[in-house]
């Protein structure tokens, strides 16, 4: 088996991460080889969470600056967040991978509703576990939402698997003068502004000491690579 440098890890997909290139809805190319690169982890015995966004369905911040009610834009922001999650369990289990839905809003009939002692459970018989509809409440994006569940099932970092490959001082996509960071501090973080996570997520990583890895999901086997401690992306953690 590999040497793996984290056992039990959260992976925070974003809804674009899993739309591609088109910028909307779900590329099945794209979910296809998210699910080939979690089954080989899934067969080294790691321990895998998931956080979905719904940002290639819906993105309840644009829809209220539109006019839209806030608490009723990121309600429907959540359950696109059910429909990516239900969408990347059918891939994964396609290619093999036991794996349970977890909802912070209650829908029997599709998922389980969140318990933190199941969750933990399943990860221990070896099932994956996706989290949708991050944390159940208007005003808290998944990138929170990935950070209460990461520490809450004690997962030793957060994955944040994005387009590019790591955190720039400005849009690497617009500015091909763009400088990326290979180390950063939580408070580097919150004090450049820098789109890593949301300020509040970004607190709760700094407030219990668990890293933020941030890496091209588009890349062919970045997520063992990470996981095995080579030097890709950008990692956030307390020093420099």
């Amino acid at each position: 088996m590999a040497n793996y440098k984290y056992k039990r890890v959260l992976l925070k997909l974003s809804g674009q991460a899993l739309a591609g290139a088109g910028g909307y809805g779900i590329n099945p190319a794209v979910m296809l080889s998210i699910a080939q690169q979690l089954k080989q982890l899934y067969d080294d015995h790691i321990e895998l969470a998931i956080v979905v966004g719904g940002g290639n369905i819906f993105r309840g911040l644009e829809a209220s600056a539109r006019g839209m009610d806030r608490a009723t834009a990121d309600y429907v922001g959540m359950l696109a967040t059910v429909m990516n999650a239900l969408a990347l369990q059918e891939a994964m289990e396609k290619e093999g991978v036991y794996t349970r839905v977890q909802s912070a809003i209650t829908m029997q009939e599709v998922a389980e509703p969140y318990i933190r002692r199941r969750a933990i459970r399943h990860l221990e018989k070896g099932r994956a576990v996706i989290f949708a509809a991050g944390t159940g409440n208007p005003y808290f994006s998944t990138d929170t939402a990935a950070a209460l569940r990461a520490l809450e099932i004690g997962a030793k970092a957060i994955l944040k698997a994005t387009r590019v490959d790591g955190v720039y001082d400005s849009d690497p996509e617009k500015n091909p003068n763009a400088k990326r960071f290979s180390h950063l501090s939580y408070i580097d973080v919150l004090n450049k502004g820098l789109k890593v996570m949301d300020a509040t997520a970004i607190s709760l990583c700094m407030d219990n000491n668990i890293p933020v890895i941030v890496f091209n999901i588009n890349k062919r086997n970045n997520i063992k690579k990470v996981l095995m401690g080579e030097d890709i992306g950008t990692i956030v953690q307390g020093g420099r």
